[in-house]
């Protein structure tokens, strides 16, 4: 594999503004698509901050906080995007599948796209060996064939987390596409010793209600002014060239009550542009970009 100066083997660098321009389905050129965190944790460990102070065992808080997402705020969300007819890219942990099968039921129910996420958000890929890492990988796999007929297309590992052989482990494993690593408004091609892979556009440090709100202390008039405006900008900017715009919402945060009627009024407003975008899946996306004539994408 070509090294760089930088140190960055994985892709090349191209502005977006000299690329080969393609369109979406029907000749859209913003596609849209809504990912939803449904995470399960193991109690005891350490689920994350809680936002009142630094968490100590037996971290009850943070773990109570965030199954409240499993238990209330999901079903809150799911009824939501019920009501918008819209579609949604489920990053779920396997752990999810044994401690409350009904709430991924629900979203199978639906038709959404069900993307690999880990086997609970208690773990972090990057403090996996090769082979540990390859042995969740392929449990993961596994259990989602059993539950939904088929893998997973696409992965995110939890906390965005990955260790230096995470894409060929990826690419191995069979994913078409992976959201872990956020450069760019277009789908790239990601180099990997095994062949390429398809890094998907996902909002790990903006359009993230966790970063948003955990980290950056954006109320929740910031967080949907932000949603909003970018969505606005990226559809006037796909004039000239397609973009991917998407909202990371997690369970435990957007399923508040007060935070649903900021999502709503976010969902109100792209809805008003459904003829101008293309409502789609990262699956969808992938498949699309994918089957473009070579070139058209960089890195491939």
């Amino acid at each position: 594999m070509k090294k760089f100066e930088n140190g960055n083997d994985r892709y090349d660098y191209s502005a977006i503004t000299t690329r080969p321009v393609y369109d979406w389905p029907d000749g859209k050129r913003l596609a849209v698509y809504f990912a939803l965190n449904i995470e399960g944790f193991e109690f005891g460990r350490n689920p994350g901050n809680d936002f009142t102070s630094m968490p100590s065992a037996p971290y009850h808080r943070g773990y109570a906080y965030r199954d409240y997402g499993n238990r209330v705020g999901v079903w809150r969300i799911h009824a939501l995007f019920e009501q918008f007819g819209m579609p949604l890219a489920v990053l779920a942990n396997g752990s999810v599948y044994d401690v409350c099968p009904e709430v991924l039921d629900a979203f199978r129910k639906r038709g959404d796209e069900i993307v690999g996420h880990g086997r609970t958000n208690s773990e972090k890929q990057a403090d996996m060996s090769e082979e540990s890492e390859r042995s969740m990988l392929q449990d993961v796999c596994a259990l989602i064939q059993r539950y939904e007929g088929k893998p997973p297309a696409g992965w995110l590992g939890p906390f965005i987390s990955q260790s230096s052989r995470t894409p060929e482990l990826l690419k191995a494993q069979g994913f078409k596409y992976m959201l872990d690593w956020w450069f760019d408004d277009q789908p790239m091609w990601f180099r990997t010793d095994n062949g390429p892979i398809l890094a998907v556009p996902y909002p790990s440090m903006e359009l993230n209600d966790l970063p948003a709100y955990v980290n950056r202390g954006a109320s929740d008039e910031e967080f949907s002014r932000m949603a909003i405006d970018a969505f606005d900008e990226q559809l006037a900017e796909s004039e000239n060239y397609p973009q991917v715009y998407c909202l990371s919402l997690h369970t435990f945060l957007t399923g508040q009550p007060h935070r649903i009627r900021q999502l709503r009024r976010i969902l109100e407003h792209i809805s008003q542009q459904r003829d101008r975008i293309w409502l789609t899946t990262p699956q969808a996306i992938a498949e699309h970009v994918t089957a473009l004539p070579p070139g058209v994408v960089p890195g491939g």
